[in-house]
């Protein structure tokens, strides 16, 4: 009789419900777009940027929501995540309960809510994290005297993440009054990323 080592079992193989056993390709939706390339993704910003300049900012929104691109690669993704904060920049405070009303109603409307959502929350996590800023630029930080260091650079000349993230914060803050909690519940359950 052979010796059988059994912490050698890959017993993940003998489940049938493991990840293992199946690819985790299907747990994703049928209906993703196909992929974006950060060419294509360069030129909706474009086209945003004329909706822009000819004074429709709903629909520069409503497009900029459409197209997002859930099945690209990383740089079209922050290509066209570039292009959603530049729009709600250009949208005047005033003007955000009525532009998210016009988009956020209709039949594809809570789709954009969601996207909308998706958005705020990368746009929070990029300026958060220095995204802003090259990394070439940015100078190591040491800890002070008094013991506490200095997480990132304020980039105070740049116009700064603070202005974006006030920004962001005033749409997050618009977009839950109109829509509720339940957008950033199925936000943050939703497999599909921008």
């Amino acid at each position: 009789m052979s010796q059988i080592n059994y912490r050698t079992i890959n017993v993940d193989s003998l489940d049938p419900e493991a990840p293992i056993n199946f690819p985790l390709d299907t747990l994703l939706p049928g209906s993703l777009p196909p992929p974006t390339t950060s060419s294509a993704a360069a030129g909706v910003a474009t086209q945003i940027r004329q909706l822009l300049r000819g004074g429709d900012s709903e629909g520069a929104l409503q497009h900029v929501l459409d197209t997002a691109p859930l099945g690209g690669d990383d740089r079209a993704k922050e290509v066209h995540l570039a292009t959603v904060v530049e729009v709600l920049q250009g949208i005047r405070q005033g003007e955000m309960t009525r532009v998210l009303e016009g988009v956020c109603s209709g039949d594809a409307g809570s789709e954009r809510a969601d996207c909308l959502m998706k958005y705020l929350y990368k746009g929070m996590a990029s300026s958060s994290s220095g995204a802003g800023a090259q990394p070439s630029t940015r100078k190591a930080m040491s800890p002070q005297s008094t013991g506490f260091s200095q997480v990132q650079s304020r980039n105070f000349g740049e116009g700064g993440g603070g202005q974006q993230m006030s920004v962001l914060l005033s749409w997050h803050e618009k977009l839950v009054e109109l829509t509720g909690y339940g957008s950033i519940v199925r936000v943050m359950t939703d497999r599909r990323t921008v």
